[in-house]
């Protein structure tokens, strides 16, 4: 079982390092495609490929793509590089952003302008311009849903963090008034520690800091707007205000930072109760261009350092007595950008 687990987790690091999945021209989803506004995938669209008891999305294309889809369906396989890669995949539905989740984004646009993130260049044909109210109704019309198991919510920031903080405490508190035992996370920009008891007590079971990269070189090139030390501190905070293995935080992975430097964000996290969250970089036609300006060329991180990373982090949550399982929402439970430790590996 353990041997069958390193398997699909081996496929899946090839998949998420790889490239795009080609789709034939008269491919029809058995679901309606996802089109991402948030995450590695903002502006592109994608299906879920599930196989193996895990998930990843892929960006579709018919005209290129290092893996391609075959069949049919209902069951598929995918080859890579023309050749035999994975059989028996099913593709899975989202239910808004991720599968079994209503995921939302308020807002793209955003005062902050870091490097990697591709939502602020999304016109509003594509972020469908939401009003927190709309995004109320499309949750509780998606509750009507037998697989609906978590409401989660982000935003950039258009104004300033507590403008955006209110909007998603509004949010929170009209879908808990409603929902009352559902699981809320929240991924927030915080400026002032009143504002995660705030998040807290509109009803918000979990919270997603990101501190994006355990190099503060590389932060300071690629999220020069923001303050290194404030994350961490918001971070330690709101794991007295929601709990252990009740926060969580992106590192991202390949941008030139080293294996040794990952692992010690984990730990240092892991230490004050956070949940890590390795994310490999995407890199794309709209993101590219600033963060080669950045960071110079930057290579994919590999399926090996993807794997080893993730083996390490669930060691290293084990010492600090912590588990992905705690999590309910957003990104662990998604599954599907991530190599996910507990439940992947």
């Amino acid at each position: 079982m353990e041997k069958d687990r390193e398997l699909i987790a081996g496929k899946k690091a090839v998949l998420l390092a790889g490239g795009a999945l080609k789709v034939p021209p008269d491919f029809r989803p058995p679901f309606p495609l996802s089109r991402s506004t948030a995450g590695p995938g903002a502006g592109s669209t994608g299906i879920v490929l599930s196989f193996g008891g895990t998930r990843v999305k892929k960006a579709i294309f018919t005209d290129r793509g290092e893996f391609e889809l075959a069949g049919a369906g209902p069951k598929y396989k995918v080859l890579k590089d023309g050749a035999p890669f994975l059989d028996d995949v099913t593709i899975e539905p989202t239910l808004a952003h991720a599968p079994e989740q209503a995921f939302y984004n308020l807002d793209t646009a955003c005062i902050y302008h870091c490097k990697f993130c591709t939502s602020p260049y999304l016109d509003n044909r594509t972020t469908k311009g939401l009003d927190p109210d709309k995004v109320v109704s499309l949750i509780l019309k998606a509750a009507e849903r037998p697989e609906m198991k978590a409401v989660a919510l982000t935003s950039a920031v258009v104004k300033d963090p507590q403008s955006t903080v209110d909007k998603l405490s509004y949010v929170i508190a009209k879908v808990r008034e409603r929902l009352p035992s559902i699981p809320i996370g929240v991924e927030p920009y915080i400026d002032s520690l009143e504002q995660v008891e705030q998040l807290k007590t509109a009803g918000a079971d979990e919270i997603k800091l990101n501190i994006e990269t355990y190099d503060r070189e590389i932060f300071e090139k690629v999220c020069g707007e923001q303050d290194f030390e404030w994350i961490l501190t918001v971070i330690e905070h709101a794991v007295k205000v929601f709990g252990r293995g009740k926060v969580t935080s992106n590192i991202i992975v390949g941008m030139g930072e080293t294996d040794a430097n990952v692992l010690a964000g984990v730990e240092n996290l892991a230490r004050l109760g956070c949940i890590a969250t390795l994310r490999p970089l995407r890199l794309n036609d709209i993101n590219r261009g600033p963060m080669t300006e950045a960071l110079g060329p930057l290579e994919p991180p590999s399926p090996d350092r993807l794997m080893r990373l993730a083996r390490e982090h669930r060691r290293i949550l084990e010492r600090h007595g912590l588990t992905s399982l705690t999590l309910h929402t957003m990104c662990h439970q998604c599954k599907c950008c991530d190599l996910v430790p507990f439940r992947d590996l």
